[in-house]
């Protein structure tokens, strides 16, 4: 049934482009953005109450904020696309046992956070008010998480992060775009349209906003970890952000899929912590 309702939105729309391109295409780019999942569960919120709660904010948008103090070094937390900070859990209980001073951020659209729409800009910008004010020495981003963290250091270059870590983050926002095209089933019309509202309303093409080329200009120590079978981010878009982020490492793992959500993961980030 959700098969066939994703490819009726897809033909209407691809109908109402033959009387406007441009019309269509918003409504897609709409569609895009737009989380259907992420919003707070009873089980994650009572999980997420075990932590200092408080709202921040970017351009009259709030930005629901987690806080789980330590002594140790400062890790601030990025989830993913139609996720929350509850995502976190298993890695927040580990990371408090071993001391450090964890934080979390709701995306724009998700969790707690304000937005009705979604994008890596956006996310970037909540994930730098969150940390201009708590200054952190570690950033983990996860899927379209791991993306924002690295749009974020690029432009803002943070001079307290010492260490970020990727998990299963795309590199191509264009290979992003075109699988929800082919998903949708959406003409040519509708395709070139896209491209052209993209340009208009974020200053760029599809092809420009890319992990890869954003890790170039970035000297912080990056961690990678990415599953080869990873069926939702191709594995050899861990390769790309791993030959661009110079001073980074990949580990590569199987059967993990793309969640990543397995204490040997958290092993292997709290071992590159200590290095």
């Amino acid at each position: 049934m959700e098969k066939f309702i994703i490819k009726l939105i897809g033909s209407y729309l691809n109908v109402l482009s033959y009387v406007s391109g441009d019309y269509a295409a918003n409504k897609a780019l709409h569609l895009f953005s737009t989380p259907r999942k992420g919003k707070l569960k009873p089980q994650q919120i009572k999980f997420l109450d075990s932590a200092e709660k408080k709202i921040l904010n970017y351009e009259g948008l709030n930005i629901a904020t987690y806080h789980w103090k330590g002594n140790k070094a400062t890790i601030l937390l990025a989830h993913g696309w139609e996720s929350n900070s509850a995502r976190w859990k298993n890695k927040i209980i580990r990371f408090t046992k071993q001391g450090f001073n964890v934080i979390a951020l709701d995306a724009p659209g998700h969790g707690a956070s304000g937005s009705k729409l979604f994008n890596a800009l956006l996310y970037s910008e909540f994930i730098n008010i969150v940390a201009q004010k708590h200054q952190p020495e570690v950033v983990i981003g996860h899927s379209v998480g791991g993306m924002s963290v690295i749009f974020f250091q690029q432009k803002y270059q943070l001079q307290s992060i010492k260490k970020m870590v990727l998990l299963g983050a795309p590199s191509e926002f264009e290979f992003i775009l075109k699988s929800y095209i082919k998903l949708l089933g959406y003409n040519k019309k509708i395709e070139k349209h896209l491209d052209k509202i993209i340009l208009k309303r974020f200053g760029a093409l599809p092809g420009d906003f890319s992990t890869s080329k954003y890790s170039k200009n970035i000297e912080t120590k990056g961690l990678i970890v990415h599953d080869v079978k990873d069926a939702v981010i191709p594995y050899s878009d861990a390769k790309l952000i791993n030959k661009s982020l110079k001073n980074s490492t990949l580990i590569s793992t199987k059967g993990l899929g793309h969640s990543l959500n397995d204490s040997s993961v958290t092993n292997d980030i709290l071992e590159f912590l200590e290095q």
